[in-house]
This record gives C-alpha cells, structure tokens and sequence, in this order.
C-alpha cells in the first residue's frame, strides 16, 4: 500500500509461525482486541477502503463484520483467505460459515483463487466456464462484484471480473516460478488502494493485475519452498532504469572522446542496455535516431529511450536467453580486417550466414537477428565478443560487440579502433 501511495492501518487477527514451507504455528486474536483494534484506527483517522485477509475463525469474522457495519465501511474488498501457500488451513469451517454468512454481503468485491472459490460455492471450479457461474453465484450471496484469480488454472493465467451485469477477463502471460508467497495477499492490496484513490473497480484490478505479476516475475529465490514475490520490483526497475540510461550516456561520452567515426555502419549504429530478466524491447534503452557519424567521431541526437532501437534491442534480448548477464550490445561497421584485428586483440569472434536461413525466417520480419544469435550461441558456454555476419540481399553486413555493461562494449570498441 505504501509503495502504491497510501498510508496502510492494520488490525491483526492473528500471529503466525511460518516459512516459505510450512505454518507452524498459529496465535489467534482475542475476538474482542480485534473490535477494539477497528474501533481505535477507524474512529480516529477512518479509511477510504478496507480489505481483509485471514481472519482465522468464526468469533473474528463475526467481530469484523459487526464492527464494518457499525463504521458504515462502503468499500470493502474480502480476501477470503483459507490456506497458505503450503496448504495448511488459515480459516476454520466455523470461519468459512461466518465468512459466507456476514462478511459476503457487505463485500465490495470478493478475490477467490480457485479453490477458495469452490468452498465458497461448494462446487468444482476448475475452468473459465465454472469460473463465470462461480463469481455469479458470489454475487447472489450478497457480494457486489466479483473477482477469481485463475492462477490456478492449467494454461494461462486469467482472473475473471463479474460486476452483476458483465464479465471482464484479465490476461497475464504465465511466469514459470515457485517463488509466488503471498501473492494472493498482494493483488487484493493492491486493488483496495487503487479503489482508495477513485480508481474505477475495473481500472483497479487491472493496474493490481500488472502490479502483481511484476512482483511475481521478479520474486526473490529465498528458502526452500515457495520464495515470496518481491513487491519492489516496480521501484526497483524504475530506480534500474534511471542507473541504465546513465550508463549508456557515460558510455557513449567514452566513445566521444575517441576517434571511432570510421567504425560507424552506413545504416548508422546503436549502443543498447536491457533491464535485468529483460523479456521485451520496451525493457531495452537505447538512442533514439541512432548514433550517428561526424567526420571522425559520433553524435547522438537525444537522451537514451525504451524501446528505441529494434533491431539491436532484438539482439540483445535472443542473447539474454541463454546469457542473461550480457545485456549491452552496439553495432559497428562490417570489415573482414576488423574482424582480424578482433582476434588478433584476444576477442572471441562468432559468425552466421543468412543463406542458412529457413524459409520462414527469411519471410518474417525482423526474425533472421534472433535466428542468426540464437543459432551461434546455442550450446555455448563461454559468451563471444563479437557476432557478425555477411549479410544479404537488402540486408548490410554487421559485426555487434557484445559485452555485460555499456562501458564493457565502449572499451572493447575503442580497442578495436586503436
């Protein structure tokens, strides 16, 4: 909530012993501290939205729901939180009745993953159709609108939205991961913020969809169960991303102060630097316009961007695939001399001919660099220098220097340039 940019009030019900592997241990909440708990914030500073999480059994959620009446609590997101990642119970039977019984009818929204939603409705969900019945029925129950989280599900991941009247699927490529603690806890955070600063319900869930999935997609490997998803990757890769478009100035200021003019392409060049776990070009920075040839030195014509160069960018995210500490990449002008002089300097030089291109690379857009880089760098340990090919028809003879930074590929070019 702090992150999202709201002040976040908690009521504890319950104190709990647990790892990435196993609760063991659960301290419950006097029913009657919880009350008083709820008393004490809302009666004082009040809350634009209210969403709860595990609630463990029937006294509190009993206690819970009393005292949102009593405070007239109109947005209200239920996280019916029954069983941790790990499987152990998080809400007895009593807690699931009461849940059904009280807190149902005064949600806003309810967020059930699969499972949860089949003790609410106590049938099987398991696919997008069940999924629809499944969120009609919570709202005959009394909810207002509905949200199941499919996450479980066996292909892609889509959370299905019923408003009473309509449904609205959210799709979010899978990420293959174990490190998904907590993740369930996230979205529904994230979705009672954004209802707190006017966000509409369907504008909220998509921007908690994006918010969760980013923090699923960079989890953090810790224990040995399930790691937990990393709420800072949001920050953390707008903090990375003002460090990348520092680097690639630095670098490029570097090459200023060389005489590198003749090293630049006719099709001009392009020095660019992914994001850590980089999956699409708008995660690789680069120079709008290109870096371009001055007599003997090179210009660029503004401040790096995402998703400014796709060519290179193309390159430079097929390399990550198998070599993700290799996230710089610049091209320069093609010469069977250079690519002596390369190997004579130490650097280690691969090459690809587009003639063994397939058919359907050569027909598709843009799909010979990725062919061309995967095809050198397929069961190879040891990562090149230097990647070129001869070209072909319509298309110019390149050489890419590859390197980990921006001021690693500087340095190997200014060495190539003498």
């Amino acid at each position: 909530m702090a992150l999202l940019g709201a002040y976040g009030m908690s009521v504890l019900t319950a104190l709990t012993a647990q790892n990435t592997k196993k609760v063991r241990g659960i301290h419950e909440v006097p029913a009657q501290f919880v009350e008083l708990q709820i008393d004490t914030v809302l009666s004082d500073m009040g809350a634009d939205a209210v969403k709860t999480g595990m609630l463990v059994n029937g006294q509190i959620v009993s206690a819970v729901a009393r005292k949102l009446r009593e405070h007239a609590i109109e947005t209200l997101v239920v996280d019916p939180v029954m069983a941790a990642k790990s499987g152990d119970l998080l809400l007895n039977d009593d807690g699931r009745k009461a849940l059904k019984r009280e807190l149902l009818p005064l949600a806003y929204l309810v967020t059930p993953n699969l499972p949860e939603a089949e003790v609410l409705c106590e049938r099987r969900v398991s696919n997008l159709a069940e999924m629809r019945e499944a969120a009609q029925l919570m709202v005959a129950m009394g909810a207002r609108h509905a949200l199941i989280k499919g996450g479980h599900l066996r292909d892609k991941a889509i959370d299905l939205l019923y408003d009473g009247k309509e449904f609205f699927e959210f799709h979010e490529e899978r990420v293959n991961t174990k490190n998904t603690h907590g993740t369930g806890c996230v979205l529904s955070a994230a979705i009672v913020t954004f209802l707190a600063q006017r966000y509409t319900l369907r504008e909220a869930v998509s921007k908690a969809k994006g918010f969760v999935t980013d923090a699923i997609r960079f989890g953090m490997n810790l224990g040995k169960g399930n790691g937990p998803c990393n709420i800072y990757a949001a920050v953390g890769r707008e903090m990375e991303a003002v460090k990348v478009v520092r680097e690639l100035k630095t670098a490029v200021e570097r090459l200023g102060g060389k005489s590198i003019g003749g090293l630049i392409p006719e099709v001009q060049a392009n020095l660019v630097y992914a994001l850590s776990h980089a999956t699409t070009l708008d995660e690789v920075f680069a120079f709008p316009g290109r870096i371009i040839r001055f007599r003997d030195e090179i210009r660029t014509l503004a401040e790096p961007e995402a998703g400014a160069s796709r060519h290179m960018g193309s390159v430079i995210l097929t390399t990550m695939q198998s070599h993700p500490d290799y996230r710089s990449a610049m091209n320069i002008r093609f010469d069977p001399a250079i690519v002596r002089k390369c190997r004579k300097l130490g650097l280690k030089a691969v090459s690809f001919s587009r003639e063994d291109e397939p058919g359907p690379v050569r027909r598709k857009e843009g799909a010979s660099l990725e062919w061309g880089v995967t095809s050198v760098l397929k069961g190879k340990k040891l990562m090149p220098d230097i990647i070129y090919d001869y070209g072909g028809v319509g298309k110019e003879p390149m050489i890419r220097v590859m390197g980990r930074t921006p001021l690693e590929v500087a340095d190997k070019i200014i060495r190539i340039a003498g």
